[in-house]
């Protein structure tokens, strides 16, 4: 198993995406530039009142729309603030012990990165153009190699030592600004060895950071190993945890389960339920079923993230289109007062705390070992070991969606059809 730090063993997330949480226009011009940044200070206390005790930042580098496509890496995005407004946020969260992850986008740049133009005008053999993949044999002259399809995403080459040392560049500047970790965006994309390459650079003068490579398919373990990150996202987890409850099929969710204990020899993955990439959990599953879903995430192995709004059932349908994910990284209200909780959303944010408080009074939850006990379409028991404790987690559909938690001194959660 990779050497994960101390402190990421102990890590619960809430994850938010920066941009859509402060409101910042997405796609237009931003006719009030501002702190939007400070919008999020308010919310580390519901961070804390939920038992989670770091924020998984999205991206706040300069960039022209969504985040993801950045024109500089050094600077905070003007629609969110500055360097002043983030170091708010980080002082802010050192006072209340929260860790910091921060978004690295180091698979691409956007179109409008200054870089692009200057490979462009320079041609083959300058600065610029060693840092980017430009086909210079292309159909109508030379043009950038693009991420997946997407034109204003244009890849580094990362065979380059030009782009190593920019990764680690940025990845040493803001951890020397005090953030404790980096996701790795779309790192599935990039080489292994140009991770191999650049996070022991970045670990020699911050040993005690914590690297989340993004990796959707694919030979997990086989890809930490290579790459030298300390975990990945689990999302063969993710899509059995909610396919399994929406089509009362728990081998399905049994079989996930087997491969992530078999993961665990290599690595602590990093779990989740909702991110800003898919569908809302509870526009894929009822508040009953949610519950569930909840269960499993934080009576299982990993390292576990908490998709803001999630905890609370916001609802956003993820769609293939542009502007198709705007619905599931909404406007956060001014503060945790106005999210106005009641009824099913009052049932899950109670959920939350109560499965978060479990996990937090059984921390050797991160690395247990899972044994199913017992298995149907509509029913699921199994018993999460650790060296200093065990859980028993029961799961039902049928008659209605049921969770029981139980440890050694015995019942920590019962949640039936009416929340109680």
């Amino acid at each position: 198993m990779t050497a994960t730090p101390a402190w990421a063993e102990h890590a619960i997330w809430w994850h938010v995406y920066p941009l859509g949480a402060v409101g910042a226009p997405i796609r237009e011009a931003d006719p009030c530039p501002g702190p939007r940044l400070r919008a999020l200070l308010p919310w580390l206390d519901h961070l804390i009142g939920l038992g989670a005790n770091g924020l998984l930042l999205g991206p706040v580098h300069a960039s022209t729309s969504h985040g993801y496509d950045v024109v500089d890496h050094l600077r905070v995005d003007p629609r969110l603030g500055t360097d002043d407004d983030l170091d708010a946020l980080l002082a802010a969260c050192r006072e209340r012990g929260i860790r910091v992850l921060m978004d690295g986008v180091f698979s691409h740049v956007g179109r409008d990165h200054p870089a692009v133009a200057a490979a462009l005008q320079g041609g083959p053999g300058s600065p610029a153009a060693d840092l980017l993949d430009i086909d210079w044999d292309a159909d109508g002259g030379p043009a950038p190699r693009v991420f997946e399809g997407h034109d204003a995403l244009v890849r580094l080459r990362h065979s380059s030592p030009a782009a190593v040392d920019l990764a680690t560049e940025v990845m040493n500047h803001w951890l020397d600004r005090g953030i404790d970790g980096w996701r790795l965006d779309a790192a599935y994309s990039v080489p292994t060895d140009f991770w191999a390459a650049t996070l022991p650079r970045v670990r020699e003068r911050h040993p005690d950071a914590w690297f989340l490579g993004e990796v959707i398919h694919g030979d997990y373990p086989g890809f930490v190993t290579a790459s030298t990150v300390d975990s990945v996202t689990q999302y063969e987890l993710w899509k059995a945890i909610w396919s399994s409850l929406l089509d009362a099929n728990f081998y399905e969710l049994a079989h996930a389960l087997g491969r992530h204990r078999q993961m665990l020899g290599t690595f602590v993955p990093q779990t989740f339920v909702g991110n800003h990439d898919v569908t809302r959990i509870t526009t894929r599953l009822d508040a009953a079923r949610t519950v569930l879903a909840l269960t499993v995430l934080m009576t299982v192995a990993g390292i576990p993230s908490v998709y803001y709004g999630d905890e609370v059932g916001m609802t956003g349908l993820k769609e293939d289109r542009l502007g198709g994910d705007d619905a599931v990284r909404p406007a956060l209200p001014t503060g945790p007062e106005g999210l106005g909780v009641d009824g099913e959303g009052a049932v899950l944010l109670d959920a939350h705390r109560a499965l978060i408080a479990i996990r937090r009074r059984h921390p050797w939850l991160t690395t247990s070992r899972l044994d199913v006990a017992e298995l149907t379409n509509t029913r699921l028991r199994y018993r999460s070991q650790g060296e200093d404790g065990h859980l028993e987690v029961e799961l039902m559909l049928d008659p209605s969606p049921q969770a029981l938690v139980r440890d050694a001194d015995g019942c920590l959660l019962w949640r039936g059809p009416d929340g109680g």
